[in-house]
């Protein structure tokens, strides 16, 4: 443990110190967390109105384009988000931050 404090506290990564390669992914979660949780506030809003334009009949929502979009995107969005899980064990801090952001934004 001593010796991971000690480079923690006095060693360099390209220049850097890794206190410092620590704390970034820990802001910039903090962030991306207050961010999202605004933006999932405007998103029901919005996704109410859709909905209710839909009953009202201002347009029509077709499942079979909505299916066609599916199998086109479907698979690379499972790719993308499958890399996403898979890189997130290296980015506890990013994690961290983020929940914290989500919660700590009233």
């Amino acid at each position: 443990m001593e010796d991971i404090f000690n480079f923690i506290t006095s060693g360099s990564i390209s220049g850097l110190p890794p206190i410092v390669l620590m704390i970034i992914p820990l802001v910039i979660g903090l962030v991306v967390g207050f961010l999202l949780h605004k933006f999932v506030k405007i998103a029901i809003i919005g996704a109410i109105i859709v909905v209710v334009a839909a009953y009202v009949g201002f347009f029509s929502l077709n499942v079979g384009a909505m299916k066609d979009l599916t199998d086109k995107y479907g698979p690379i969005a499972v790719q993308y988000g499958t890399l996403l899980i898979g890189m997130l064990p290296l980015s506890i801090g990013f994690v961290i931050g983020l929940v914290a952001g989500f919660v700590l934004s009233k």
